[in-house]
């Protein structure tokens, strides 16, 4: 039977505090919903989302893409926009000491616009770009999209201070190729404060977080004889009734939730960090206020699937490769493979090291487009692997569970939700209410089934499967140095 109607003085358990289980507790209590309570194994107040400090989910990072490009898909052009006001908003809201966390002040920002810039190295720009650029001009958003090798568009450029955005990697200077276009729309999200604002303005309207190793972890959930939901069980065996059960759970979400079995799967994107130090000449040639986020050849398989940003405030600088997306098939209870985070932090056994393949195109990026970072003799600080929960199609999976009364799922970002944070959740909270039902994104993220249409992921390959963590040489920035 499907879920009945909620009121608002049912319980609502949301499994996870990422951005859709933040998100979506901020606008549940924005709406008038009382008993709101947020699941989470990490102890993010002690925490406070950062990675260097142990948390491993793909919410705890140090920054995230910010960006209006979306090619044909106006459904997520259009939630950008609005996402994007959002994040205007809550800088406003930070200035004005309106909502400040602990250890945040009036000075942060949570949203740098500094543009995104999609680079490829070819002659001509990709057809994702041209339809970004035309779509963005019917939409009303005239010369937001600056194309590279365009005079008046440099002009245009230079006159809202994103002059070297243009050509952040001196490839003009260079004589060498710099095709692209900048979305002077996008920048980065500084992803650690922002999550650390949400948690707080979710807690102001109301919602209760429970955030511990024990506490917070989930367990399993409480079921009816006829396979209804009606709560979750914590590690710590306390049992949690509620009307609807939301799962929220990142990478993880997969694993804990079988009905996803072919239409989600934990993929690992690949990190490598540098640290620029304060003395360096290359502080502000890096600096959010000279150097945009960026993305190169993102949709041309292996060799490609670049992204970076500028520097942050502690001179980390980093670039990551989701060219190919690693898997970690273990099996599972009821005998099934499914793909597992794994991570420098996980309990059981941890991952210090990166698929040599990410490693090898990361490196032959820097020489090529940044070989200022050896002149200076500076060398990865760290690496990481990064799990988002890829869809098959790359559209969210927002909606009831299909046969399960009282279960919600909100997942699948694709390693492009990030960037929703603020106003996700209002539309999450609309698909719960089944508000504005026709809309094109909520259509696109109702439950569904692969069926005859070709899948963007190949999905739950196992341990057969290429991708598997357990088939690929590893590699770190040790063994890089090694063999320099």
């Amino acid at each position: 039977m499907p879920t009945p109607p909620l009121s608002k003085n049912d319980q609502i358990n949301i499994v996870g505090a990422g951005i859709f289980g933040l998100s979506t507790a901020l606008h549940l209590t924005r709406r008038g919903y009382k008993y709101v309570t947020v699941f989470d194994k990490q102890p993010y107040d002690t925490t406070q989302y950062s990675y260097f400090k142990g948390c491993d989910g793909a919410s705890a990072d140090i920054n995230k893409i910010i960006r209006s490009a979306y090619g044909s898909q106006t459904e997520y052009q259009q939630l950008s926009t609005e996402a994007i006001a959002s994040w205007k908003q809550w800088n406003s809201d930070l200035e004005n000491g309106i909502d400040v966390p602990e250890g945040m002040s009036r000075a942060d920002r949570v949203f740098i616009q500094c543009g995104s810039l999609n680079l490829t190295d070819g002659d001509e720009l990709p057809e994702f770009e041209k339809a970004t650029i035309k779509n963005m001009e019917d939409a009303g958003h005239i010369d937001t999209q600056l194309i590279t090798t365009n005079r008046e568009h440099y002009t245009i450029a230079q006159s809202r201070g994103m002059g070297p955005a243009m050509d952040p990697f001196l490839r003009e200077k260079r004589g060498k190729s710099n095709v692209g276009v900048l979305d002077s729309t996008g920048g980065v999200a500084i992803a650690d404060k922002a999550c650390r604002l949400a948690l707080q303005k979710a807690r102001k309207f109301g919602a209760r977080f429970v955030l511990d190793p024990s506490a917070g972890a989930f367990d399993g959930f409480m079921t009816t004889s006829g396979g209804d939901i009606i709560g979750i069980q914590t590690k710590d065996g306390i049992r949690h009734p509620a009307k609807l059960t939301i799962m929220a759970c990142g990478g993880w979400t997969p694993s804990l939730l079988p009905d996803l079995d072919g239409l989600c799967e934990a993929t690992a994107g690949s990190v490598i960090i540098y640290k620029i130090p304060r003395t360096s000449s290359l502080w502000e040639r890096f600096s959010p206020g000279q150097f945009p986020t960026w993305l190169w050849k993102v949709r041309d398989g292996a060799e490609g699937g670049l992204y970076g940003f500028p520097r942050d405030e502690n001179g980390y600088l980093k670039i990551g490769y989701r060219g190919t997306k690693y898997t970690n098939p273990q099996r599972q209870n009821d005998g099934v493979e499914r793909s597992v985070p794994i991570t420098r932090w996980t309990e059981d056994r941890q991952l210090r090291k990166i698929p040599s393949q990410a490693m090898k195109v990361l490196r032959r990026f820097v020489a090529e487009y940044i070989p200022e970072l050896a002149d200076e003799g500076l060398q990865i600080q760290t690496t990481r692997v990064c799990w988002y929960t890829d869809s098959f199609d790359n559209h969210f999976f927002i909606d009831h569970v299909p046969g399960k009364a009282g279960l919600f799922v909100a997942t699948g970002g694709s390693g492009h939700a990030f960037k929703y944070l603020p106003n996700i959740g209002n539309w999450v909270v609309d698909a719960i209410e089944g508000i504005g039902q026709e809309r094109a994104a909520i259509q696109a993220w109702r439950w569904r089934e692969l069926g005859g249409q070709k899948a963007s992921n190949a999905l739950m390959e196992g341990t057969k499967g290429a991708r598997s963590l357990s088939n690929v040489s590893l590699t770190d920035e040790q063994d890089t140095r090694s063999k320099l």
